[in-house]
């Protein structure tokens, strides 16, 4: 793989799009044809796949299949939004924007909040904009796949943010067009229009929401969607949902439709606030010139793939070592770092350990709804000050730990604590931000230069100053770069089969269906045999009963939360025809699966 011609034809790159490509799934959860075998692929040829599925986002519009990013619909819809949000920025009196999402949405939510609210602080202007998360605070952090397939708890939320307001602007983000929690607040918005003026934000097209019933609800999330399409003639509803192109690894919406949703989010708010600061008029030029500095924004971070190849290998040695990988951060950019660490466990099954980030400051730098959140656990313990009392002491050579950081941090701080790092292990990484011609940070980092293993250094052009979007490339730049490391390191580890999340967490109704649909893909078996292999890997038996097979996807969901290796092990079962200890033995002496089924056809 690692000698592969990295220039795709138009074709290839346009392949998902086609209309017997995958046609029973949605586009958020189409595989990408692009990283078919990223399973068996080098460090570098998965940082190179990872870019071109990137790239997919700012794919121009081709024909009338799918609405793109770049689209004039979107970039019009986004003006309209951003005309709203000024508005209540010039009169924040009882009204607030909030911004609503489950997972990695609910965390990008929390992000874009803060720094839109500093932003404003630093503009003189009262604060507008709040967040919520579908199971609390702990969901920053944490896993909570369970409150996300309730529209009660959505509603419930969104009534507690809103109390005493009389304009909100309501922005519900589900990047599959599915996640009950959401559709729970959008059609109480509709049903208060006095108040609440709704936005979707989503990568499907609308046909393509998901029309499952929701317990206990007269509504689906398609049927939601529909209502907003009317309103929308009438500018009473916003429905922003471009397609950016499958996932790099099937249905990884922490990716490609996180990054989306950053950059139409902080897009639609910039242009708020300099309306309102400077008077500057929200136009189409403008919005489109914003949404192409992001684009721009990938080519700067990707001319570091060799650097990005180095951080992938010395992760994915460290979990194939049953080690760790930590990141250090300071500002924003450690928020990612504790986001992106956070997302390991759904997605590959992770150990809370596997990948941790800590941020310089910790709650107090975090200034999240509930405060501190030590209490809870260990694992929610994020300042510095834990990494040093808690992980210094036992850190090894197997470890990898990676300063995150800007020319804007102290330096000083950044060496000290390089250093304690360095008595400890010679694993140690840096990336960097700069900017273009800035002497004085390169000499001041030349110290921390000299005590990491690597340095991942992104320089970045003056014109990024002069714009204002210095913070958001910077943020968007990091996230991408974490991401590969991220996924690179447990691609590395086997985590993937194919290009898709096979050991992913079976812990609400989304994700039964996800690996359901799975199943049904890579062992070729029909729905129902394939469920039931489901059940006995969430079971552990090899007969279920009455009970087991006639109880609803919620008590599945629920008794999967103390299982792990569930999806793999169905899928050994499906393949091998081996009872469900002997899949067990296999996987355990290869936790591969690829590897482990190769093993039993020779």
């Amino acid at each position: 793989m690692a000698g592969l011609d990295w220039t795709y034809g138009v074709s290839t790159l346009r392949q998902w799009e086609s209309a017997d490509y995958e046609p029973s799934l949605p586009v958020s959860e189409k595989s990408n044809p692009l990283t078919c075998d990223i399973d068996r692929a080098s460090a570098y040829s998965i940082v190179k796949m990872l870019q071109v599925c990137d790239s997919q986002m700012f794919q121009k519009e081709a024909g009338m299949t799918y609405q793109r990013l770049l689209s004039d619909q979107v970039v019009k819809t986004l003006m309209e939004v951003a005309k709203r949000v000024e508005v209540i920025i010039k009169d924040p009196q009882e009204s607030c924007v909030v911004m609503s999402g489950c997972g990695t949405s609910g965390r990008l939510a929390f992000l874009i909040s803060s720094g839109s609210n500093k932003a404003l602080s630093q503009l003189n202007q009262s604060e507008v904009y709040s967040y919520i998360i579908a199971g609390g605070d702990r969901a920053l952090l944490s896993s909570q796949e369970a409150p996300e397939d309730d529209p009660r708890l959505g509603v419930l939320s969104l009534k507690k943010v809103c109390e005493g307001k009389k304009r909100v602007l309501f922005i519900g983000i589900s990047c599959g067009l599915s996640a009950p929690f959401v559709a729970g607040q959008l059609d109480f918005c509709l049903q208060h229009p006095e108040v609440y003026t709704p936005v979707l934000v989503g990568f499907n097209p609308a046909h393509q929401a998901r029309d499952e019933p929701i317990q206990d609800c007269t509504f689906t999330f398609h049927s939601v969607v529909q209502r907003m399409q009317e309103l929308a003639k009438s500018q009473k509803a916003f429905l922003i949902n471009p397609a950016v192109g499958p996932e790099a690894i099937s249905g990884s919406s922490r990716m490609k439709g996180g990054s989306a949703t950053k950059i139409l989010l902080e897009v639609a708010f910039s242009a708020a606030h300099a309306a309102t600061s400077s008077n500057t008029p929200i136009t189409h030029n403008g919005v489109l010139q914003h949404m192409m500095a992001y684009e721009r924004t990938l080519a700067v971070t990707y001319s570091q793939t060799d650097g990005i190849t180095t951080l992938v290998e010395a992760a994915g040695e460290s979990l194939r070592c049953s080690r760790h990988v930590y990141y250090l951060g300071w500002g924003s950019l450690a928020l990612l770092g504790l986001i992106d660490a956070s997302e390991c466990r759904p997605t590959f099954g992770a150990d809370y350990e596997d990948v941790r980030g800590f941020i310089r400051g910790g709650y107090r730098e975090l200034n999240n709804n509930d405060g501190p959140l030590t209490s809870l656990g260990p694992k929610f313990s994020i300042a510095h000050e834990d990494f040093l009392h808690l992980i210094l002491p036992c850190l090894t050579d197997k470890d990898t730990v990676l300063l995150i950081y800007t020319h804007s941090d102290d330096a000083t701080e950044v060496g000290n604590m390089a250093r304690r790092v360095r008595e400890k292990t010679p694993n140690l990484h840096a990336v960097y931000h700069q900017a273009d011609g800035d002497t004085a940070a390169s000499l001041q980092q030349d110290d921390i230069k000299k005590l990491c293993l690597s340095t991942l250094k992104i320089t970045w052009p003056q014109e990024a100053l002069v714009s204002g979007t210095l913070q958001h490339m910077r943020e968007l730049s990091t996230k991408l770069v974490l991401n590969a490391v991220s996924t690179g390191a447990h691609v590395l580890k086997g985590k993937i089969y194919q290009n898709h999340m096979i050991d992913l967490q079976v812990t609400n109704t989304k994700l039964y269906r996800r690996a359901t649909r799975l199943l049904q893909k890579l062992s070729a078996c029909p729905e129902e045999k394939c469920e039931e292999a489901l059940l006995k890997a969430i079971y552990r038996v090899d007969m279920l009963t009455l009970e087991m097979t006639s109880s609803d996807i919620t008590t599945h969901t629920c008794f999967a939360r103390n299982s792990t290796k569930v999806v793999p092990l169905a899928l050994v079962i499906l393949l091998t025809g081996w009872s469900l200890v002997e899949a067990e033995s296999h996987l355990k002496q290869q936790p591969i699966v690829r590897e482990a089924v190769a093993q039993w056809m020779w």
